[in-house]
């Protein structure tokens, strides 16, 4: 198992992204191939260097956050993240990691590898800790306009990673909207909810905001612009109560006091609710595995993004989406239930 890291990436790069890597070799012993400029990363490897599964492929370019994303990669063909896609293209890794920019890492595993026969629109899966469970959503913030028909592969290639990488049998798939009956939500909701319920897939219909953390579906569907305002939403009020509870209980005595007495359930519900366990989302839909990162990512997130890259390909999530995906063709056609399920 290789995996190629995009060393330059990030808001903290490389100096967290190398930590993260580092752990990642040490503790699973993963073939770790960091890419980036080789006299910066390698100041930052130090005597880890000298690791028998940790190497740098040096590069010279850097796609940076405020980049356009498409522009960039096609102009920097010596950036990072592109040269990681490109080291699986050759076949010389099996995924990439990056916590850098994410339409960037979008955009180099599209032109790098191409999208799986029969994919119009690879999507971004989030995995949120839900009341009785994991709970994916895609997309949150590859794609910001998105026909019926994007939507509903969004659904099969969701499925196809719950079912292999999070041990999900027949996850149940919802479509997010402003109503639980069929009748409410925009034309593109309303047309997708036709798609889902026409196919084979467990679909349970329209779900609210709300359902995002209850548990009660598997999958929550919808296009990258929702989906993106509803992550960062869940992000800051994660942020802002964390803050506020610690204001009020370290306000009085009764509070510090509550503080001491619950220290072990604060820390559990801490652990639950931090990303860093996921480490990133997997970009679905691209004929390879890329994992991606939060900006802001530490150590702790970047390694457990490598391991779930690993995870992904041993697996072999990609060979099953496929394998579902030729269920579906280009006119937009579900799995009928009249044909044969896949």
């Amino acid at each position: 198992m290789k995996v190629a890291v995009d060393a330059m990436g990030g808001d903290n790069a490389p100096q967290v992204v190398v930590r993260g890597a580092v752990e990642a070799a040490s503790e699973m012993g993963i073939d770790i191939i960091l890419v980036g400029d080789k006299d910066v990363v390698g100041k930052e490897l130090g005597p880890c260097l000298q690791e028998n599964n940790i190497s740098i492929h040096h590069c010279r370019e850097v796609v940076k956050m405020e980049e356009a994303p498409l522009k960039a990669v096609r102009k920097k063909r010596d950036s990072s993240i592109r040269v990681a896609f490109d080291l699986v293209k050759k076949g010389d890794v099996d995924a990439v990691v990056s916590a850098g920019n994410s339409g960037a890492t979008l955009a180099a595993g599209i032109l790098t590898l191409g999208r799986l026969e029969g994919v119009e629109r690879p999507a971004i899966a989030s995995i949120f800790p839900g009341e009785h469970g994991d709970v994916v959503l895609i997309d949150v913030g590859a794609n910001v306009d998105c026909r019926p028909s994007h939507l509903f592969q969004f659904g099969i290639m969701a499925q196809a990673f719950a079912g292999s990488c999070l041990a999900m049998e027949s996850p149940r798939i919802g479509l997010l909207s402003i109503g639980e009956e069929g009748s409410k939500g925009n034309e593109q909701v309303k047309m997708t909810r036709e798609l889902f319920e026409q196919s084979h897939l467990n679909f349970v219909g329209n779900v609210e905001g709300r359902n995002v953390f209850t548990g009660d579906v598997d999958i929550i569907v919808c296009d990258g612009f929702v989906g993106n305002v509803a992550l960062k939403i869940a992000e800051g009020v994660a942020e802002g109560m964390t803050k506020v509870l610690k204001d009020e209980l370290a306000g009085s005595l009764r509070g510090r006091a509550a503080v001491l007495l619950g220290k072990g359930a604060f820390e559990k519900l801490r652990s639950r609710f931090n990303y860093e366990a996921f480490g990133g989302a997997p970009l679905l839909g691209i004929n390879g595995v890329g994992i991606v990162c939060h900006g802001g990512s530490t150590p702790r997130a970047i390694k457990n993004a490598i391991f779930m890259a690993a995870k992904y390909v041993g697996k072999g999530v990609l060979e099953k989406m496929a394998y579902q995906l030729k269920n579906f063709d280009s006119d937009s056609t579900p799995l009928l239930k009249n044909e044969p399920a896949a």
